[in-house]
């Protein structure tokens, strides 16, 4: 194997000690979490090394991209196809409001999906030269731990280079999962579903969180018909059950049929296309099967259970609150923690390393009251606890207030489908513990709402806002009156719905 020294004229004699190592820190991923911590990190001083993946929309073992999951194959080209949705329901509301569409109104998916992947790729040398101009060396290809201090980088050429670094930091985020059932090779994931050369005429998703139901939304809106399986009683489990309700009932509303309580079994391949079996059964064939059922660390091939470093069931690197293993030097952020897995979370926990190791301030992140949206159509928005969540870490009496109407857009264009609000808030303190929305604009409005849990508001500082009339979100600071008072411990809180 080559060994690669890296010198840079003459040696820094203020540290003899450590003049020996390549680099200060050497990242592996360039997403989100990852870029973030070797900019900051070279930013306070530090000589940063990192190395991604070759780029491609459709990731796998040994392809990726800097940028990450976000930009290339997730939130970012995930919200252009949302937006792309939106405007056929949105042409439909127009007719109310004056404008002559045509009854035929033409929907051009390899036309999005261009814009969508040059958008990517502008983005994808966006990294590159903030990589660049932090002064951070990036290399393309494979990076795998070999010792507490040492990485190697295989490269696109088959050849092996290997790095020594003070610190090594773990930042190769996650991949989506297929169910293991008979066919599965026959069904895709969000990768795939983001770049499929047609769109699907029926399509049948399996699983109920974020990708399932925003993925339904952007389908439904281009004019497809679609089927959605999830195991529970609702989809979006872990978020608040009465706004669960709400997006059920607005996905069904737009006209996706919900398939509550029912699994996959088994794909086979047949001539009109790929035929579905549930558990209960039933026989659907679509041009589509998405296995929206969930991601997993992208931890197996990065040696790292041969260097010592403690990994949990799942394959997620354990880490302490500093986000530093059980090997003093290496340390991980990002989805590879299975902490809370969101690009902003990455971002804060890449700061926070930064701060910690090379900015002489050591800092953790901190997980209370992080807002987070799903973008179906309209989407959900939340920060703080759910009701159910509250009731259960409450001492006392919790207080529900919720407004449910119809927004005044909807009043002229005829649309029946309401917007809720709801605030959860401590009764003995007046405290704000949780605040959520299904409507247009939540996660616009949610940002500012996350502002003030976080600044530890109460409802009484809520209700003394004066609101921006007339807007959706003046309704948060003008409910009033109390929905009901909930007792701590409730097995099952009462909805308003």
């Amino acid at each position: 194997m080559a060994r690669k020294m890296l010198i840079d004229g003459e040696l820094d004699k203020t540290n003899e000690a450590e003049s020996h190592y390549d680099f200060d820190l050497f990242v592996i991923g360039a997403g989100s979490g990852g870029v973030r911590a070797s900019r900051f990190s070279a930013q306070n001083g530090a000589k940063v090394g990192i190395c991604e993946l070759p780029f491609h929309p459709i990731s796998s073992e040994v392809i990726g991209g800097v940028g990450g999951t976000c930009v290339i194959r997730g939130c970012v080209p995930k919200k252009i196809l949302v937006y792309g949705a939106s405007f056929g329901p949105e042409l439909e509301d127009a007719r109310n409001y004056g404008w002559d569409v045509n009854e035929k109104i033409d929907f051009n998916w390899k036309k999005l999906l261009q814009k969508k992947t040059d958008e990517i790729n502008r983005l994808n040398g966006i990294y590159k030269r903030l990589l660049s101009g932090a002064g951070v060396k990036l290399f393309e290809g494979e990076g795998r731990v070999i010792g507490p201090n040492e990485v190697e980088v295989i490269q696109l050429d088959g050849t092996k280079i290997s790095y020594s670094a003070k610190h090594i930091l773990i930042a190769t985020g996650s991949r989506a999962q297929r169910l293991p059932i008979p066919g599965q090779g026959l069904g895709i994931t969000s990768d795939e579903a983001l770049s499929l050369e047609e769109l699907p005429k029926h399509a049948v998703i399996l699983g109920g969180g974020y990708i399932a139901v925003e993925f339904a939304s952007i389908w439904r809106g281009m004019g497809s018909k679609v089927d959605l399986f999830y195991r529970k009683d609702l989809p979006l489990r872990g978020f608040d059950d009465e706004m669960r309700e709400v997006v059920a009932k607005n996905l069904e509303g737009r006209g996706v049929k919900l398939h509550p309580g029912t699994n996959l079994k088994e794909l086979s391949k047949t001539e009109g296309g790929v035929k579905v079996l549930t558990d209960h059964g039933e026989e659907i064939v679509a041009d589509v099967v998405l296995f929206a059922t969930g991601r997993a660390p992208n931890s197996k091939r990065l040696n790292l259970e041969a260097v010592g470093v403690e990994l949990d069931k799942a394959g997620a690197i354990k880490v302490n609150q500093y986000s530093q293993t059980n090997v003093p030097s290496i340390w991980a952020i990002g989805d590879v923690t299975n902490r809370m897995n969101l690009t902003p979370v990455a971002l804060m926990e890449g700061t926070c390393f930064a701060n910690t190791v090379f900015g002489g301030k050591p800092m953790a992140p901190d997980y209370s009251n992080i807002a987070c949206a799903v973008f179906c159509i309209p989407p959900l928005s939340v920060v703080g606890l759910s009701e159910q969540e509250a009731l259960e870490k409450a001492k006392g009496d919790v207080l529900i207030f919720t407004s449910t109407f119809n927004p005044m857009k909807n009043t002229v264009s005829g649309r029946q489908e309401k917007t809720m609000m709801k605030l959860v808030v401590d009764a003995e303190t007046d405290k704000v513990l949780g605040a959520s929305m299904c409507g247009p604009d939540a996660a616009e409005i949610m940002q500012g709402i996350a502002i003030a849990l976080k600044c530890g508001a109460t409802k009484a500082q809520f209700d003394s806002t004066v609101g921006i009339h007339p807007s959706a979100a003046e309704e948060f600071v003008t409910m009033r009156s109390v929905t009901r008072r909930v007792s701590a411990g409730t097995v099952k809180p009462r909805t308003n719905l």
